[in-house]
């Protein structure tokens, strides 16, 4: 029964895992073909490698933007949806469908809505007498527009999972505090948040790990050719053009492995420190 799934995980997760590995330390030219054994080469090339360092610094950007947002607006829906009101159930199917939505067409959407010429944000900037702006070409804004549109995907998606959270939360602990005389904020800040740490602690490991993974956003709204480029690469984006478009894929493969290396000690670490903060009573 569980051969199907086991064919499936070896063949699509663990072969291409150990296919990395073996293939950053060779040289992987273009048509797959391997030049031969380099050794750690490509990890030594990828520590001098400034547009390396210049990428991983944007990826901590990004997980230090993206991250606490989409919790915090994930979390503030999470909370008024849990209340009685009219329509409930159309706010919640309209806020998760961002999460549903293909990301190549979210961020082509919002790619018309920042384009510096004829976008929507631009002609309401004029409209109000204020100065457009070119805004995914100009360096201080293009990493501000990405984590716009990633954190518009990523709340519906949380926000389901805070809810389902948040609705298994004992309806006993409110009804007390209510005789108490305890108010919203109390019942929030008393109740929902220490209950729902465990929730919180899953979307912030999943958060992070999908962040520094982020590359459909950068590809799709920041030409490559665009001097904001530099200031919007990912790690991911980097492992992108260095095995695409430069057909260095043994090189590309070192980022990957860098890249997974980053993730999971950074993982075990909140795994660590979860002893701190998560309530499992």
């Amino acid at each position: 029964m569980i051969a199907p799934v086991t064919l499936g995980l070896g063949l699509f997760y663990f072969y291409p895992f150990f296919r990395v590995i073996r293939d950053s330390l060779h040289d992987i030219g273009s048509f797959d073909r391997d030049l031969g054994f380099v050794g750690i080469k490509n990890y030594a090339t990828m520590m001098q490698d400034s547009e390396m360092w210049q990428s991983l610094g944007n990826t901590f950007k990004y997980v230090g933007i993206i991250v606490p947002l989409s919790l915090i607006f994930a979390l503030l829906i999470a909370v008024l949806l849990n209340a009685k009101v009219k329509g409930l159930s159309f706010f919640r199917v309209v806020y998760f469908l961002p999460a549903v939505t293909m990301s190549v067409a979210v961020s082509m959407v919002w790619r018309w809505i920042f384009n510096g010429d004829f976008g929507i944000l631009n002609g309401l900037m004029t409209t109000l007498g204020l100065d457009a702006r070119q805004w995914l070409s100009d360096k201080s804004t293009a990493m501000l527009c990405i984590s716009i549109v990633a954190v518009w995907t990523n709340v519906g998606y949380y926000m389901i999972i805070l809810l389902a959270g948040i609705q298994g939360i004992s309806r006993g602990y409110y009804e007390a505090a209510e005789i108490d005389g305890a108010t919203p904020w109390q019942k929030f800040h008393k109740i929902t948040l220490p209950l729902l740490t465990p929730t919180i602690f899953y979307v912030v490991i999943m958060l992070v790990i999908s962040t520094f993974q982020i590359f459909s956003e950068i590809y799709m709204m920041i030409d490559q050719r665009s001097k904001a480029m530099k200031w919007t690469q990912s790690v991911v984006m980097h492992f992108y053009r260095s095995a695409f478009s430069y057909s260095k894929k043994g090189y590309a493969s070192a980022v990957a492995v860098l890249l997974f290396v980053i993730i999971m000690t950074l993982t075990i670490f909140q795994m660590k420190m979860q002893k701190k903060w998560v309530n499992y009573d």
